[in-house]
């Protein structure tokens, strides 16, 4: 197993600010599993005082009895381990205590929802903790960390926890940029990152189960088209893990990875009623698997939502995965490898358009972008029209008008393609300066294009790769 810690290098600067300021500190991260969080923690208290605990499913008092030792550990004094306490504020006070001098010592409480989850008051104890210990200290740095999000954004951080405000810092541990994800396969073409990208996400704790020998559907192979496989269950595993009707959840998620994008249409498919649909997608959304998107032009409260997966994992997994668990179990896992193949690139292309959004906010254009999205309308004819990406400024006086397209471009398609954006421009009736830009996989000879059609701005992954891995401004 490839094990690498990379990237983080945010998180990691906002953890030493706060290690640094001379206040005691009560610091919130969270994330959804596997996303690296422990690894991030640890490797900030690398050369540091440090307390590390687990919090386990257990009891309160089989907890506090472990975290005694721990402390007793940092204490060296055995002695410590053998009190018997009554709570935790009875434990963190004597901590208090026993500890001399002024060192900073960073508390970390790893899966502290386990500990809510065995003792809904557990909140409240803590609160009354720093209230009325730790907050008096300089020398202390309590991190509370956690996996369950929905709990830690509303037990934790929620207006109605009795922690909430007290917090002095928070962060939420999210994927690893695709630049990083190289670190894992230092072998892999640009191509291949992205087709990784696809199937796995920034996730580091699956990207370490990558064989860098091996190629891009041999580690897919690995990895999910056997039973036994290491992600061949996770998706399961976390929704069972997270959510109390699994089945419920895959039902809907195999309709969004099917193309089922409005309420409307995953209700019909599931055979859930529309209001059940909704409360799930909620959930989800908390969750961080899901999310929607609305007309970018449209104002900010309007219903006009198609929904998708947002993580990469689950959404490969419930397109490829999940509806032939029955061939991965009878091993005929080579077939579903074919299938994969197949239609990677159909798939890529929804993923494709997620990473050239990222990389339109990271370049220089002619406008400044302050809100970019997908658009679509109806015409007053009733003709459907959508734009792949539509940035504009705050005054929506300059426009950038997108297409999107994970194929090879000849000359006559970028013609095609740029005739149809100006034809979709003219039908969106805006009014102010307009610029058009085709990102692709590839543009036969895209500056003689260029040349040829000065109003189109053309981009493809030889330009992305420039971008994300030499930090270089196109």
């Amino acid at each position: 197993m490839n094990q690498l810690f990379v990237d983080r290098t945010e998180e990691l600067a906002f953890l030493e600010e706060k290690y640094k300021e001379n206040r005691a500190q009560l610091i919130v991260i969270y994330g959804r599993r596997r996303i690296g969080k422990t690894e991030l923690l640890l490797k900030f208290v690398e050369n540091k005082n440090y307390i590390y605990f687990l919090c386990e499913k257990t009891s309160p008092q089989l907890n506090i009895l472990k975290m005694a030792r721990k402390m007793a550990e940092y204490l060296g004094k055995k002695s410590f381990a053998r009190i018997q306490f009554a709570d935790w504020e009875d434990l963190f006070r004597e901590f208090l205590e026993w500890k001399t001098g002024d060192e900073k010592v960073v508390i970390i409480l790893d899966e502290f929802p386990y500990l809510i989850e065995i003792d809904k008051g557990v909140v409240s104890v803590f609160q009354k903790i720093w209230d009325e210990y730790l907050s008096k200290r300089t020398d202390i740095v309590l991190i509370l960390c956690g996996s369950s999000i929905g709990m830690m954004e509303t037990d934790v951080l929620g207006y109605k926890s009795p922690l909430y405000g007290r917090r002095t810092g928070q962060w939420k541990v999210t994927e690893l940029k695709l630049p990083y994800i190289k670190s894992f396969v230092p072998s892999y073409t640009f191509t291949e990152l992205l087709y990784l990208y696809g199937a796995l996400g920034g996730v580091p704790a699956y990207l370490c189960k990558l064989d860098p020998k091996l190629k891009v559907f041999e580690n897919i192979e690995k990895l999910f088209l056997r039973k036994g496989a290491e992600l061949y269950e996770e998706a399961e595993n976390l929704l069972r893990q997270e959510l109390r009707e699994p089945r419920n959840y895959k039902l809907i998620l195999e309709a969004l990875a099917e193309g089922k994008r409005r309420i409307s249409e995953i209700a019909n498919t599931t055979g859930l009623d529309k209001a059940a649909v909704s409360r799930y997608m909620d959930t989800l959304e908390l969750l961080d698997i899901v999310s929607y998107e609305t007309p970018v032009l449209e104002k900010p409260k309007t219903k006009k939502r198609l929904y998708y997966i947002k993580d990469n994992y689950f959404n490969f997994w419930f397109r490829y995965i999940y509806p032939n668990k029955d061939l991965i179990e009878e091993k005929r896992g080579k077939i579903v490898l074919e299938e994969i193949i197949a239609d990677y690139n159909n798939y890529m292309s929804i993923v494709f358009e997620k990473i050239a959004k990222d990389f339109v906010l990271k370049i220089s254009l002619p406008i400044k972008i302050h809100k970019i999205g997908r658009h679509w309308w109806k015409t007053s004819k009733g003709e459907s029209l959508e734009i792949d990406l539509l940035g504009f400024n705050k005054n929506k006086k300059e426009y950038i008008i997108v297409e999107v397209k994970w194929s090879r471009l000849k000359f006559s398609d970028v013609k095609r393609i740029y005739k149809a954006l100006i034809n979709k421009a003219t039908k969106l009736n805006i009014s102010g300066k307009l610029y058009y830009c085709i990102i692709a996989k590839e543009i036969e000879n895209k500056d003689s294009i260029s040349g040829a059609i000065s109003n189109v701005l053309l981009f493809d992954l030889k330009d992305l790769e420039k971008v994300y891995f030499s930090q270089k401004q196109l």
